[in-house]
């Protein structure tokens, strides 16, 4: 999901709650805070020496410990007033990918892609997961598209990775 394409949610939802699911059945605790907002631009280079630029906005959620047990979750109206203030701050790339930082005592820190988006009993519910590591030069090293790279696949010397 794009940045323009979660904002046009978020105002779409403004009289809802927040809700940000990790892993299935697991949410981010009510006690969360958007803590920061960072506009990222990605310059790489892949293991089969392809180049590569994308932009991404990534949303930071943190759990307050001050704040356990607090009853509602954040309302989107108030994120949505969080992401505009940023946006006045510094613009957004409206086309750069949407993504979530989150991290807590059982589940490791990490960027997560938005998978869908419930609405249901005055809640707007982010579904979100982690994607895997990949080749992303699968037909210069020789990687076939269904297979799991070999761990010869790759070794050093093989003008890959």
């Amino acid at each position: 999901m794009n940045t323009s394409d979660f904002i046009a949610v978020l105002t779409e939802h403004q009289d809802k709650s927040l809700l940000f699911e990790y892993s299935p059945g697991m949410l981010v605790g009510t006690n969360y805070h958007i803590t920061e907002v960072k506009h990222i631009t990605v310059d790489s280079v892949d293991c089969g020496a392809g180049a590569d630029s994308w932009k991404e906005t990534i949303i930071q959620l943190w759990e307050s410990p001050n704040e356990i047990g607090k009853p509602d979750y954040m309302s989107t109206y108030k994120a949505l007033g969080i992401l505009r203030k940023v946006g006045k701050m510094k613009a957004y790339e409206m086309d750069a990918t949407v993504k979530i930082e989150y991290g807590n005592s059982r589940f490791h820190t990490t960027q997560l892609h938005i998978t869908n988006i419930e609405i249901k009993e005055g809640q707007l519910l982010i579904k979100l997961t982690v994607n895997p590591t990949d080749c992303k030069a699968k037909e210069t090293c020789g990687v076939p598209e269904t297979n799991k790279i070999e761990a010869t696949s790759c070794a050093p010397g093989s003008g890959c990775c």
